[in-house]
């Protein structure tokens, strides 16, 4: 029978989030109730609380997150009560054109969950990245969650469901920076770092980290940036370039979304190199260049949607990395919080002295 628990929601555009009731289904066919352990802070969530991915409000916020598997409903096979997952909002369709020609992580046809949760009153809720993991139980589709070691913490493992991937796939799968290659990464928050830790990890020479606040450059060098640049006082596509012979970087990995930040990316990037977009840009914004130097310096100019990954692959892959001490995950984790303090952690967002906050059930 359906369950009552807390979680948060975001009731209306800018207004501060609150604790509320939840209802939360018994799991239909290909459908799951996970239990949640923890669920990271994520700067989507705020998006969604400002309104800036959609106005289906009232919004149960949280994605990124790792649980239990509680139940599931029929025709479920491929995870069982008791297994621990971390959630992902790419749960691939397996028969779109984009599986079939074997690019299951551009999948054109994923899904989410049937039914909907509610409020009390019967409020249906738009759940956000159709997860909504700031509560204490979730409805998502079975296909959405993807088992890893359970001996990895939940703070940690929680991370790989949104942001920490995000950056670590632009690098690796969309960037595809390779041994030798300088990077350029334009921001360096959570998803900003996360790509320098994925650029060290696939061998990269010179990670040059571009950030407008020393203390983000300080944290970026220590997930493996060789070079720092602040933006504010330094012009950031000179001093790539300085850095790189004269050339610009081979890939620049934008983590921003803003158009200003790309067009630094764009001239920042050696002749056909490439331009990862991986910051979450809002609706109202648009870029501007000039046509003939798009057509005269080559190269690649990409978007990453969850850092291009397919969860089933990565998420286990990158997990077992941590565990073996090649990449700490651990170290994006600033402070662990509780279900009732999501609106602080918004507030810390903006003061730019944490990676993420994780929410510990």
């Amino acid at each position: 029978m359906a369950q009552q628990v807390n979680g948060v929601i975001a009731p209306g555009k800018n207004e501060p989030v609150r604790v509320e009731t939840i209802i939360v289904p018994d799991p239909g066919p290909g459908e799951a109730v996970v239990q949640i352990q923890a669920c990271g802070v994520c700067h989507t969530d705020l998006h969604y609380k400002q309104g800036g991915i959609n106005d289906d409000f009232p919004f149960l916020l949280g994605h990124e997150a790792a649980g239990v598997v509680e139940s599931v409903g029929a025709g479920v096979t491929d995870v069982a009560p008791g297994d621990f997952v971390v959630l992902n909002w790419r749960a691939v369709c397996g028969t779109c054109r984009a599986c079939e020609r074997g690019r299951p992580w551009y999948c054109f046809a994923t899904h989410n969950a049937r039914q909907k949760m509610t409020l009390t009153d019967g409020t249906e809720l738009s759940a956000a990245l159709g997860i909504g993991a700031f509560a204490e139980k979730t409805l998502v589709a079975a296909g959405q969650c993807t088992k890893v070691d359970p001996s990895v913490a939940p703070a940690v493992a929680g991370l790989l469901g949104c942001g920490v991937m995000a950056g670590i796939g632009a690098a690796i799968n969309t960037g595809q920076v390779g041994r030798g290659d300088s990077v350029a990464v334009i921001g360096c928050g959570g998803v900003g770092d996360a790509a320098i830790v994925g650029s060290r990890l696939a061998g990269a020479a010179r990670i040059i980290a571009v950030d407008i606040d020393d203390r983000k450059l300080e944290t970026a060098r220590t997930m493996g940036a060789t070079h720092t640049v602040n933006s504010r006082t330094t012009d950031p596509v000179e001093a790539i370039r300085e850095l790189t012979g004269g050339f610009g970087a081979d890939v620049v990995i934008e983590a921003v979304g803003r158009p200003e930040t790309y067009q630094q990316a764009f001239y920042a990037r050696d002749l056909a190199g490439t331009v990862v977009l991986v910051g979450v840009p809002t609706p109202e914004m648009t870029l501007e260049l000039p046509l003939l130097d798009v057509f005269g310096r080559g190269g690649a100019l990409k978007s990453s949607w969850y850092g291009d990954c397919l969860p089933s692959r990565d998420f286990p892959m990158l997990i077992d990395l941590h565990q073996q001490g090649r990449i700490d995950l651990a170290a994006f984790v600033t402070e662990t919080i509780g279900l009732g303090d999501v609106e602080k952690a918004f507030a810390r967002m903006h003061e730019g002295d944490v990676l993420r906050s994780v929410v510990v059930f």
